[in-house]
């Protein structure tokens, strides 16, 4: 629970700092968690994909649909709440041998610029794991933007990224008698974002 209550603190200052650089046009979301996801798979033998998800998030975005490059966005993730629906296997990844949790409790991204590609939006930020901090590039989707039924503007995104693991410190893993790997240092990342505008308080929805 420390490490929820640390990640709440730090998003508010995300959210302050992001209050303090707002183009006149644009506006202020906080990400629904509760329609929200953050996802990752990496392939398992060669022949399969494991897929899993982070449970505990939140953050801030600034986004204008007619001034693109004005979007900014921040996202701290509790490492802690990753879940492959395999204990055992969970248990594994929050060790040493991948996120080391007890001493890298939160996953953060933080972009840096934002502009129009051939596929929609390309996000490139920083993305901190387990201490390190890399460039990345998500390309990006704008879904639209609607009002829910109690007053609440709300935006919809979906990203997808690639990184190799091993960049972030997570190297382990086992060489099989055919020369590949157990786990692929590749990992794809998908995040379905649901903004609802900070003016507003968000309505708990089914």
């Amino acid at each position: 629970m420390k490490n929820l209550k640390n990640l709440r603190i730090s998003l508010v200052v995300a959210v302050l700092a992001l209050a303090g650089i707002l183009p006149a046009a644009a506006a202020e979301y906080a990400i629904d968690a509760s329609h929200s996801r953050i996802q990752f798979s990496v392939r398992h033998l060669g022949i399969s994909t494991v897929t899993g998800n982070f449970s505990v998030f939140g953050g801030a975005l600034v986004f204008d649909p007619e001034a693109i490059e004005t979007g900014r966005v921040e996202v701290g993730i509790d490492a802690t709440s990753i879940d492959t629906a395999v204990e055992k296997r969970d248990t594994h990844l929050r060790s040493p041998d991948f996120l080391n949790v007890d001493e890298y409790p939160e996953i953060r991204f933080q972009s840096t610029g934002v502009e129009s590609s051939e596929g929609g939006l390309a996000v490139s930020g920083n993305l901190t794991i387990r201490g390190v901090t890399r460039p990345v590039v998500l390309e990006a989707e704008f879904n639209g933007q609607a009002e829910d039924p109690w007053g609440s503007s709300r935006v919809g995104f979906e990203a997808t990224t690639r990184i190799n693991r091993k960049d972030f410190g997570l190297t382990w893993n086992k060489v099989l008698e055919s020369g590949g790997l157990l786990v692929s240092e590749e990992v794809k990342i998908t995040l379905v974002v649901e903004g609802v505008e900070l003016k507003s308080e968000p309505h708990p929805a089914p």
